[in-house]
């Protein structure tokens, strides 16, 4: 049993002290090496103080512990990146709310527009832009309570016409009794039609925008 155990170590630690020696130019073979030599070539009416030795030894020690829980750390973040990348996959089909203020229109039905004030307001505006940020339509919201609330875009510019599928950005600000500027949160919702990776790092897709992981404020079911 012991050899068969030695047999599967022994690639692993080569492994570790290969990666060690690329990465920093030194593994501790290559240290145990020097501080041999040196003990071979010191000076026999003159020694070196083997307090300094010991201290030489236990600062590569520390290095070598070092670099080892890096590579630790490292294959742990892997595993973590591996496990998002799987589950992010499930949210294909369902639908995400998620911070920002993006919305995207098919061409043909109304694209809920969320978002949440802080304090109630006595009026309220959304403005709703294209992709080249031109304003496309303004609207009144009238007065809004204090919380989540949402604007039925069903499509169409200032001018009535119905504009073409893409994706389009919108704003909510309000004004208070007294006359008070209040901003809105915006939010981001519809229905996951993909995942793509930036950087190894997964992030869905909902019609012409993107949305991250860490801005996902709630999922329903497809």
């Amino acid at each position: 049993m012991s050899s068969v155990g030695s047999t599967t170590d022994a690639p692993a630690a080569t492994s570790t002290q290969d990666a060690m020696k690329q990465d920093l130019g030194l593994n501790s073979s290559d240290f145990l090496t020097l501080f041999v030599a040196q003990l071979q070539n010191q000076d026999p009416l003159a020694p070196q103080d083997p307090s300094a030795m010991l201290s030489q030894l236990a600062q590569m020690t520390q290095v070598e512990q070092a670099y080892n829980t890096n590579t630790a750390l490292q294959n742990l973040l892997t595993a973590q990146n591996n496990a998002s990348a799987m589950n992010s996959v499930s949210f294909i089909g369902g639908v995400v709310k998620a911070n920002g203020n993006a919305a995207a229109f098919d061409g043909t039905n109304a694209v809920p527009l969320q978002f949440n004030l802080s304090v109630p307001a006595a009026s309220g505006t959304v403005t709703i832009s294209d992709a080249s940020g031109r304003t496309v339509r303004t609207a009144s919201l009238g007065a809004q309570s204090a919380g989540d609330s949402s604007f039925t875009w069903d499509g169409k510019d200032n001018n009535g016409a119905t504009l073409p599928a893409g994706a389009y950005t919108f704003a909510v600000n309000g004004t208070t009794a007294d006359r008070s500027a209040v901003t809105a949160t915006t939010y981001t919702t519809g229905r996951v039609d993909g995942v793509s990776f930036v950087n190894g790092v997964p992030v869905l897709t909902i019609g012409g925008f993107s949305v991250s992981l860490s801005d996902i404020v709630s999922v329903k079911g497809a």
